[in-house]
């Protein structure tokens, strides 16, 4: 694997800025701990666990292909990347994309001959899109994208949802949607600069979008490998909605990012008055959150990475450190959303087409999981040093996520 800055320039050679593939996957390496949080590691009901097996889950990974194949409509979407899920009070999954190519697919043989479906080179391509499956199908895309520009030279990337009342107490429920808002801007920041972290509100059951409100603005930290954006993942608890986020360390230069975590009380997620920042020893209203993990140096995560609560541990996934950081999913466990986080317990390589190819964004999707079973998702994307987008668009299959379940267990 090429050291930071050649990599960065050999994805930037491609000429696309499609998804968060190197914003993601560069910053992955191992954890470290920071000051205890108020839960003990000692707590009887937290483990250490690990991935004790997996396998792909190719019936997930065929219905997408399916549906990103349909030539029915050519407003839909035929592939995409940012993968989440949340499910809706009628039982449809909501599944939330960024980066994402609408337009209409073509059997094969693509114009050069190969054996893949292929679309044309002047598909649409927006900055998000949402999808709706009920049972198990996926059926509709909602109008793309889903989220308009919030400027000149900006967009929106969704990243995790959650149903919950509309306000503390209430019987309505709505959908809420984090939203990170980057900046075209220069070398190193080909993907954007980070700027905000909003929180999007969808009515239901029509998922009606009500709202965008702005829960931390970060344009006046001067330094944007310092700007934090949350809502990678999030964890529902006693009351609460844990919000983990990250910065973008690696994007000057630095090999890794810092991962950190907000609480919200329910049915306040877009009330930026309510949102407490994990300072090191306390929840504070503060613009100035401490890092949960990650030293900035050879230790951290990517800027997309999930976390799951099974049982009373904490499990998250990231992309492995060093060489395996295009290919191999970590996993680490602690007892507190603030940490002290442990591991890695055990990785695992997804399986990934031919090419010059990577693995980035490993998502929990909890909405499908159950009976000792996990889902997890992963994005692909192509790495070629040219001609990035005309593959994507010449091969359809490989921008699109891919899916694992997996089984937790205690670690030996």
């Amino acid at each position: 694997m090429p050291d930071d800055a050649e990599t960065t320039r050999a994805r930037q050679r491609t000429g696309t800025g499609i998804g968060l593939l190197l914003v993601l996957v560069l910053g992955a390496a191992l954890l470290i701990t920071l000051p205890e949080d108020e839960s003990p590691d000692d707590d009887a009901a937290c483990r250490a666990r690990t991935v004790a097996s997996w396998r792909a889950d190719d019936g997930l990974t065929a219905e997408f292909a399916r549906y990103g194949d349909d030539a029915t409509r050519t407003d839909d979407w035929t592939g995409g990347d940012g993968t989440h899920s949340v499910r809706l009070p009628d039982g449809r999954v909501l599944w939330l994309f960024s980066d994402t190519y609408l337009g209409r697919v073509y059997g094969p043989p693509n114009p050069v001959g190969e054996s893949h479906a292929w679309r044309d080179t002047t598909a649409p391509l927006v900055r998000n899109s949402a999808v709706l499956m009920r049972d198990g199908r996926l059926e509709t895309t909602l109008p793309a994208p889903l989220f308009a520009d919030p400027a000149p030279n900006q967009w929106r990337w969704p990243v995790a949802a959650r149903v919950e009342p509309r306000s503390p107490g209430s019987s309505e429920q709505v959908v809420r949607v984090l939203l990170w808002v980057r900046t075209a801007g220069q070398t190193p920041w080909i993907y954007g600069v980070p700027t905000a972290t909003e929180v999007a509100t969808l009515s239901l059951p029509d998922l009606r979008l009500e709202s965008v409100v702005k829960v931390l603005d970060q344009q006046l930290v001067p330094d944007p490998s310092r700007r934090v954006l949350f809502g990678t993942t999030l964890v529902e608890e006693d009351g609460w909605t844990y919000v983990f986020g990250g910065d973008d360390g690696q994007a000057a230069s630095r090999p890794a990012s810092h991962a950190y975590v907000a609480r919200v009380p329910e049915g306040r997620l877009g009330d930026p008055a309510a949102w407490r920042y994990w300072t090191g020893s306390s929840w504070a209203a503060t613009a100035r959150p401490r890092p949960v993990l990650g030293d900035g140096q050879r230790r951290g995560v990517g800027s997309a990475f999930s976390v799951v609560r099974d049982g009373g541990t904490y499990v998250l996934f990231t992309m492995a450190a060093g060489t395996k950081g295009l290919t191999t999913v970590a996993s680490y466990w602690a007892c507190s959303p603030a940490g002290p986080w442990h591991g890695p317990a055990k990785e695992f390589s997804p399986s990934l087409p031919q090419g010059q190819v990577a693995a980035y964004n490993p998502q929990a999707h909890p909405v499908l999981s159950g009976g000792g079973r996990l889902v997890l998702s992963y994005d692909v994307n192509w790495l070629e040093t040219t001609g990035a987008a005309a593959q994507l668009s010449r091969n359809v299959s490989l921008y699109r996520p891919r899916f694992v379940t997996l089984r937790l267990a205690p670690a030996r």
